[in-house]
C-alpha cells in the first residue's frame, strides 16, 4: 500500500509569536528555523515581511536548507492593484521560496473588517495568487474565519476557497481562526470543501480555544487534507494553534495513520522530537510542559503503586508508545528505569560513542542528575553536556585555570551630567606557568567579564579570537530567598558553528562565569588545542 504525503507547515515564527510572554529575537527566529529545518517540516513560516523591522530583517536572506521558507501578509488592499499594494510588494521581494497569504473567506469580515464588497474580496485573492505565480513563487492561501464563514454562507466561503485555487495557490488552507469548530464539523465541512478544491491542494489551520486543534486537524486528515499547519507546542494566541510536536508522534505512530501517511519527519528525527520541544522553551525562557503529550517530562512518568508495578513488569500496560522512539524517558518514580537508555541516546546525539554496558555511562548519568537537582537543564545546553561528559572521560586538559575574578559596577554622573552605569571586570588566569592579569570593561557586568576572560589566554588566544557572544539569557530556577539563577549563552565563531552553555548559581555573575568558561573549554576542545 503506498502512503500519502501529509505535508507540515509551522508557524511558530508568525502566529506563535502572538503567545503572551513571547518575543522573539532575530537569533531566536534563526535558531528556530534551523531547529524545524531539522527535524524534517516542510514549510517554515518566518514571519510577516515590511510589517516590522525583525521581520524585514529575517527575510533580507533564505534561512532553510530544506524547508521551503514562507512569507506571510496580506492580499492586496481593495481599490489598489496589485504592483501598488506594499504589503504584496514587502512579500515579493522577501527572500522566501513561498508566500502565504492570508484572505478573509467570512463575508461578514469582508464587509466590515475590510469595508469592501465581497466580490472585490475575491479579486484580491485571484490578483494576488496570480502577482506571486508570476514571480515563480509557491503560493498558499490561508482563509481565515473558514469555518464561521462557512455556518454563516457556506456558497462565499467555498467561492473564496476556490479562487484561490483556480488562480494556482498549491494550497488552500481552511482556518478556524477563532478556534470554537469541533471535530464532526471540521469533518463534515472538509468533505464537502474537497468537491470544490482536491483534498491533494488543501489544509487546516486550527486553534485550540476549544481544546480541539489537534483533533480537527487529524479530523480534516480524516476527511482528505493533506497540510497541516500549526507550531511547535502549541505556540500561538490566545489558547495557542494546533500542536505540531503532538501531532508529528501520532501521525507518525499511532495505528490508522502510519501505515496510511507519509511525512518529511524521518524516524531519526522523530527521535529527537522531545529534544526540539524542550530546546524551543529554553530559547524562549520557558518552562516546559511536564504533562505534554509525546515529550514532557510526566508523560512516561508513573507513581508508585499498582502501575509502577505492571510497568515493571510490561511497559505496554501503561504506556501507548516506547518513549524511546520520540527522545523521551520512562520514568517510574521509585527508581528510574529508563536513565541509562535516555543518556546513551544523548551521547551518541553529541558524538560519543559509548556501548550499552560501559560503566561509565552510570557515572555520566550519576553526574547529570547531580547536575539537575542543582538546577542545570543539558536540553538546550549541548555545549555545556558535552564538556560535562568529556571530564568524566577524563578528556579535558587544564587549558587554563581562573584563580580569581571581580566585577564592579559603578552608577554615575558623567562628565556631561549624565547618570550612567559603568561595569568593569578583573580576571587572573593561569596557562601553565604563566600567570595572566586582564581587566576591561563592559556594556553591563557579564560583557565586562566576557571582554576580560577573553582578553588574553596566553598560547590559546588565537583560538579563541573569533568567539563572539549572541545571545544571553537568565532564568530563575528557584524563588524566594534561596533563589537560584540560570544561565543560558550562545557562542559562534568564523566557521558559523553556534554553541550554547549553561551555568548555575545563587550569584548570578558566578552563573554567567560558570556558562563563559565552559564555552571557551568546548571552543578549545573542538579546535583540538593542546597543552
Amino acid at each position: 500500500m503506498t502512503r500519502e504525503r501529509v505535508y507540515l507547515f509551522d508557524t511558530t515564527l508568525r502566529d506563535g509569536a502572538q503567545t503572551t510572554g513571547v518575543d522573539f529575537s532575530l537569533e531566536d527566529k534563526r535558531a528556530v528555523a534551523s531547529l524545524l529545518d531539522k527535524l524534517g517540516i516542510d514549510y517554515v513560516e518566518g514571519g510577516y515581511p515590511g510589517a516590522n523591522p525583525l521581520d524585514t530583517a529575517f527575510f533580507a536572506e533564505k534561512r532553510t536548507k530544506n524547508a521551503k521558507f514562507t512569507a506571510f501578509g496580506m492580499t492586496k488592499r481593495a481599490g489598489r492593484s496589485v504592483s501598488n499594494d506594499p504589503g504584496v510588494s514587502a512579500l515579493l521581494e522577501a527572500k522566501a521560496d513561498a508566500i502565504c497569504f492570508v484572505a478573509k473567506s467570512w463575508d461578514y469580515h469582508v464587509r466590515v473588517a475590510l469595508e469592501t464588497t465581497p466580490e472585490e474580496n475575491l479579486a484580491g485573492i485571484r490578483d494576488s495568487v496570480e502577482a506571486a505565480r508570476a514571480k515563480g513563487r509557491e503560493v498558499i492561501v490561508d482563509c481565515e474565519h473558514f469555518f464561521d464563514g462557512y455556518k454563516a454562507n457556506p456558497e462565499y466561503a467555498l467561492s473564496c476557497a476556490k479562487a484561490a485555487y483556480e488562480s494556482g495557490a498549491r494550497w488552500v488552507v481552511l482556518c478556524d481562526t477563532n478556534g470554537g469548530t469541533l471535530p464532526h464539523e471540521v469533518t463534515e465541512i472538509v468533505k464537502i470543501v474537497t468537491t470544490v478544491v482536491p483534498g491533494a491542494h488543501l489544509g487546516i489551520h486550527a486553534h485550540d480555544d476549544c481544546g480541539c486543534a489537534v483533533a480537527n486537524s487529524l479530523a480534516a486528515v480524516e476527511a482528505g487534507a493533506r497540510h497541516i499547519q500549526g507550531t511547535l507546542n502549541g505556540l500561538g494566541e490566545r489558547c495557542g494553534n494546533a500542536n505540531l510536536i503532538t501531532l508529528i508522534g501520532a501521525l507518525k505512530l499511532k495505528d490508522g495513520y502510519a501505515a496510511r501517511f507519509d511525512l518529511g519527519v524521518s524516524d531519526d528525527a522523530l527521535s529527537g522530537l522531545t529534544h526540539v520541544s524542550r530546546q524551543v522553551d529554553e530559547i524562549l525562557n520557558r518552562q516546559p510542559n511536564r504533562h505534554a503529550p509525546f515529550v514532557g517530562a510526566s508523560a512516561f512518568a508513573t507513581k508508585a503503586g499498582i502501575h509502577a508495578s505492571a510497568v515493571l513488569k510490561d511497559p505496554r500496560t501503561y504506556e501507548h508508545v516506547e518513549p524511546e522512539v520520540v527522545g523521551n524517558v520512562r520514568k517510574v518514580l521509585v527508581s528510574d528505569q529508563g536513565g541509562q537508555s535516555n543518556i546513551l541516546a544523548e551521547l551518541k546525539r553529541c558524538g560519543f560513542d559509548l556501548e550499552k554496558g560501559d560503566p561509565r555511562i552510570s557515572r555520566v548519568l550519576d553526574e547529570v542528575k547531580r547536575k539537575e537537582a542543582q538546577g542545570f537543564a543539558f536540553e538546550g545546553a549541548d555545549a555545556s553536556f558535552y564538556v560535562l561528559v568529556k571530564r568524566m572521560l577524563g578528556e579535558v586538559p587544564a587549558f587554563f585555570d581562573v584563580e580569581r575574578f571581580s566585577v564592579n559596577v559603578e552608577r554615575r554622573f558623567n562628565a556631561m551630567g549624565e547618570l550612567v552605569t559603568a561595569s568593569e571586570a578583573i580576571v587572573k588566569v593561569r596557562v601553565g606557568d604563566e600567570v595572566l592579569i586582564s581587566a576591561a570593561e563592559g556594556n553591563g557586568p557579564v560583557n565586562a567579564l566576557d571582554v576580560a576572560l577573553r582578553k588574553d589566554l596566553g598560547k590559546y588566544q588565537h583560538l579563541i579570537e573569533d568567539l563572539e557572544l549572541v545571545d544571553y539569557k537568565v532564568r530563575i530556577y528557584q524563588g524566594g530567598s534561596d533563589a537560584v539563577t540560570r544561565v543560558l549563552i550562545e557562542f559562534t565563531d568564523a566557521s558559523g558553528e553556534r554553541w550554547t552553555t549553561i551555568g548555575v548559581s545563587a550569584n548570578i555573575i558566578d552563573a554567567s562565569f560558570q556558562a563563559l568558561t565552559d564555552s571557551m573549554i568546548y571552543k578549545l576542545l573542538k579546535g583540538g588545542a593542546a597543552l
